[in-house]
């Protein structure tokens, strides 16, 4: 999967790398892809905004309305799915 912006393309590994590239600078911790970033007490709903705000300015997409469900947030690989589905890319 391979999707292209005018900050060039990405692929679910290269926005996965991103997203925990992020998390692990904000949280100083390494995460596994399908770890649950909220039952593990690490992230909370307010660290959910800095995501939404991250994943809309590093992607060049819009997250609103259902995409707000703490669920899309949950893991590395949801938010993956999340940005790949909103920009577009097809499974």
């Amino acid at each position: 999967m391979t999707i292209s912006s005018e900050q060039g393309s990405h692929t679910a590994e290269t926005v996965a790398q991103e997203v925990q590239q992020f998390l692990e600078q904000r949280t100083k911790q390494t995460w596994d892809p399908d770890t649950d970033l909220f039952s593990t007490g690490a992230v909370s709903s307010m660290f959910a905004m800095e995501l939404v705000v991250h994943l809309e300015s590093s992607f060049d997409v819009v997250i609103s309305g259902p995409d707000l469900a703490l669920d899309n947030f949950r893991t590395v690989n949801a938010m993956t799915a999340m940005v790949l589905r909103l920009r577009g890319v097809k499974p």
